[in-house]
């Protein structure tokens, strides 16, 4: 059940319970053990949702959880959002890193709803009327004593857009879409929910809005610029630190900015900064199995990606974790990752070459038979290791370097893979300029013919290509024993 909280001093969230209730069918019930102010008197209830009004502001509720007539999974504040911001829709979290001027206690972070918040921005998104932006506030007022958690979802910014039917409409039917879900991204209790903090940047968060809208993750509580200036030194206040990781049920944080002082400070709580390219990249791939990866090859800020054939390792390590469900607390991270994968060097000289024809042609020869591999130059270039599943049929070193001699099948004469000489043979018949030349080819146009199969004449001499060809045979070292 999903507690849904309007109040009446907010004409926004008044207005847009009006649309909640005009959308969807509701039952009315009576509740005289409390006073209509404080969410008594009539009340409204629907698959999956309770509605309660209440006539304090939002900000000035302490814990309105207690009014609900049912054990809600999360509470959802509708509101108005206030701004010089124009039409928008957004969604955040509540509480205050440092002082508490718009309710709340000071110093105090509320729990978040990481999976909700990302859900509803996604909702809004697809319900916003035109000229309305979506996106995510940082956490900035109150309440922050809710005892499950919660989450604003808010129309602004001014007094056309809270009188805007249209708009209050798609906030309702954005947090009806909510309906049977939980606050994490992952509400399975043997899952570890992809949630990340957010320390830095503006009140907007527009790198942390592109995390929620654009990858598979989702934003807990955001510590803007402004908010971390009010919270004070990282170091010396370590427990509302810590606290945003606890409440937004978190373990890795994104930075935005250059905050080398709080980055120490989340480390040393033991927790990880990870970057928005970290986010992007290990997306939906199962965060044990990213681990073993970054402890078996490098790290993914350090140019570790991902192949196609992660599912195949991801399942022999959710294998191994439920057999080792009982294990000790202190099993790295790696050793189910080690039954899984078999790591190697990449054949470089092989790779290179392969680069060098066609980079995106050796790029997917790569991706494709690998569960992950490194890379350099940004992440655009394979180069370093490479994990291959170990489950039974899937693809290997041999298929790797069968990929990569493909490519160079479009370059050479014939390409041999040859792992009992741990090569691979390539061999082509090409123009040599010296042999032309002592045929009294003169550089020039008469070159490019020859080199292009054409002939050409010399004082009344024919040329043929052949004549001014030599046979080059090239080998490229590979790990022949990965073929046995």
């Amino acid at each position: 059940m999903i507690a849904i909280v309007v109040s009446r001093a907010d004409s926004a969230s008044a207005h847009i319970g009006e649309r909640l209730l005009e959308v969807e069918d509701w039952e009315a019930r009576e509740d005289d053990s409390r006073p209509d102010a404080d969410g008594g008197g009539t009340y409204y209830r629907t698959d999956g949702f309770e509605l309660r009004e209440f006539d304090d502001l939002h900000i000035r509720l302490s814990d309105p959880t207690a009014a609900f007539d049912c054990d809600p999974a999360f509470l959802a504040f509708v509101s108005r959002h206030s701004g010089e911001t124009g039409k928008l829709l957004t969604a955040h979290a509540t509480g205050n890193f440092g002082g508490a001027e718009h309710g709340g206690d000071p110093e105090s972070l509320a729990l978040a709803a990481p999976g909700a918040e990302k859900r509803v921005v996604e909702a809004l998104a697809r319900h916003a009327p035109d000229g309305y932006e979506v996106g995510i506030e940082c956490t900035h007022h109150g309440p922050t004593d809710v005892s499950v958690p919660s989450l604003f979802v808010e129309l602004g910014s001014d007094e056309p857009q809270w009188a805007d039917s249209e708009a209050a409409r798609a906030v309702a039917r954005a947090v009806l879409d909510l309906r049977g879900t939980g606050a994490d991204l992952a509400d399975d209790a043997e899952s570890r929910p992809r949630h990340v903090v957010g320390f830095g940047g503006g009140h907007y968060a527009p790198r942390f809005t592109r995390i929620v809208r654009e990858t598979e993750w989702a934003v807990g509580h955001v510590g803007a610029d402004w908010t971390l200036a009010d919270l004070g030194a990282p170091d010396a206040n370590r427990a509302v630190i810590d606290a945003a990781f606890a409440r937004s049920r978190a373990e890795r944080a994104v930075i935005d900015g250059d905050r080398p002082d709080l980055g120490a400070v989340v480390e040393d709580l033991g927790y990880r900064v990870v970057s928005e390219t970290w986010v992007r990249e290990v997306g939906d791939a199962p965060l044990p199995l990213v681990e073993g990866l970054e402890a078996a090859v490098g790290p993914v800020d350090e140019g570790l990606r991902f192949g196609a054939v992660v599912d195949e390792a991801a399942a022999a390590v959710e294998t191994a974790e439920v057999d080792d469900r009982d294990a000790s607390d202190d099993q790295d991270a790696s050793d189910d990752v080690g039954d899984a994968v078999r790591v190697r060097d990449l054949p470089a000289d092989l790779l290179a070459r392969a680069q060098g024809l066609d980079a995106e042609g050796a790029r997917e020869a790569v991706e494709s038979v690998a569960v992950a591999f490194d890379t350099e130059q940004g992440g655009t270039r394979a180069a370093g290791r490479v994990a291959f599943a170990t489950t039974s049929g899937a693809p290997g070193y041999a298929d790797l370097v069968e990929g990569l001699a493909a490519v160079l099948e479009t370059a050479y004469d014939a390409v041999e893979v040859a792992p009992e000489v741990s090569a691979v043979v390539a061999r082509e018949t090409a123009f040599d300029p010296s042999l032309a030349a002592e045929r009294g080819v003169p550089e020039g146009p008469a070159f490019g013919r020859l080199a292009d199969g054409e002939s050409v004449d010399v004082d009344g001499e024919t040329v043929e290509p052949e004549a001014v060809s030599r046979a080059r045979t090239e080998r490229f070292p590979i790990d022949g024993g990965a073929f046995d």
